[in-house]
């Protein structure tokens, strides 16, 4: 069988979409009938190419083409040209774009090169028209523009959520592919690390979309606490509180999930989310979570039962006391380990989508 030629595109690779390639090109890969070819950007803060080689499978063909994250004519254009050239060198048998800016540019590069029996697919990672840090007329643009790129260029929109199911099939023919990561090979420890509650643990980029202050207000509300951040970002000088620990960026992943496993309890402070692989890894290694009730959060988290959804900052402590027995936090923290091995596995859901590719390119 000829192999599917699969050339996946992605602008914002960092953070949990970082982890979401690597559980990706794992998974697809070394399969016999997929030629993997991932087209990515270098010009984020914590990119670093080396790593990425370090990282991927070593089957994975990598093309640097430049992109940014802001709107900018000269340099979009620049970006659209080195991604029509490389396509029309690859001529992919599938296409898959990921988040807003990718997408676009992905999209317009697509026409350009004049592979029409290419099939073409879209995964949001969170849709720009669900922020909160801009006006509702914004949003309205960001939404029209997502459904008009839709209605233009045609092709299946993979959600990686349930929540963001709902509103993809607002925008056009949409199918579920979960998150995942590789549960197997999580980074295993004890489920319990002490009998009280001392190290509060969260893992991402520093940006406005992670809610950083919100985070530090409960630190200050929690002076008695360790809180640990794993990252850095833009808004680093927002962390003031005295006992909050920014660690910035590992270069190895693996430190990054050590510190983790630190972790008494996993906070998740997010103003908005595609489906967040951080909140998989502290599942993966059955640390409780609270988290904010938020899309993305919500189709991870169920209330009570494999953690703590929280509205308010004052919300926090009472969630700590819901499960300050050991007994509690442990039971939370399998419940939550099982339901996600299900559900949220790399291999199962990865799978999935090259029998998506295969069975619609036939």
């Amino acid at each position: 069988m000829t192999k599917l030629k699969v050339v996946h595109i992605v602008e914002a690779l960092g953070g949990g979409i970082y982890s979401y390639f690597i559980n990706l090109t794992q998974v697809l890969a070394p399969h016999p009938n997929i030629d993997l070819t991932v087209i990515y950007s270098d010009k984020r803060q914590e990119i670093n190419a080396n790593k990425i080689t370090k990282d991927f499978h070593p089957d994975t063909t990598l093309i640097k083409v430049a992109m940014l994250r802001e709107i900018s004519p000269v340099a979009d254009y620049n970006s659209f040209k080195d991604l029509r050239s490389e396509l029309k060198i690859l001529k992919p048998d599938v296409l898959h774009l990921h988040s807003s800016k990718a997408g676009i540019l992905g999209r317009v590069a697509f026409l350009a090169a004049f592979k029409f029996n290419t099939k073409l697919y879209y995964t949001p990672h969170g849709y720009s028209f669900l922020r909160k840090d801009i006006s509702g007329l914004k949003r309205f643009a960001f939404f029209t523009i997502e459904f008009l790129s839709q209605k233009l260029t045609g092709g299946k929109i993979v959600a990686c959520g349930d929540t963001e199911l709902k509103y993809s099939k607002k925008i056009g023919p949409s199918i579920l592919v979960r998150n995942g990561i590789n549960f197997k090979n999580a980074l295993q420890q004890e489920t319990l690390k002490s009998d009280r509650i001392q190290n509060i643990v969260t893992l991402g980029r520093i940006t406005y979309a992670r809610n950083p202050s919100f985070f530090n207000t409960i630190a200050l509300q929690n002076p008695d606490l360790n809180f640990i951040w794993i990252g850095d970002g833009e808004l680093k000088h927002l962390i003031t509180a005295p006992n909050i620990q920014v660690t910035g960026w590992f270069e190895d992943r693996n430190v990054a999930l050590s510190t983790l496993s630190k972790a008494d309890v996993y906070l998740q402070t997010s103003l908005w989310e595609g489906l967040p692989i951080a909140l998989l890894e502290a599942a993966a290694q059955k640390i409780p979570i609270i988290a904010t009730a938020i899309i993305g959060n919500r189709d991870i988290i169920v209330n009570g039962k494999t953690g703590i959804l929280i509205e308010e900052a004052s919300d926090f402590k009472a969630a700590l006391n819901t499960i300050e027995a050991p007994h509690k936090r442990k039971k939370m923290g399998i419940a939550n380990y099982e339901r996600c091995s299900l559900l949220f596995d790399s291999s199962r859901n990865f799978n999935k989508l090259i029998s998506i590719y295969s069975s619609d390119y036939q």
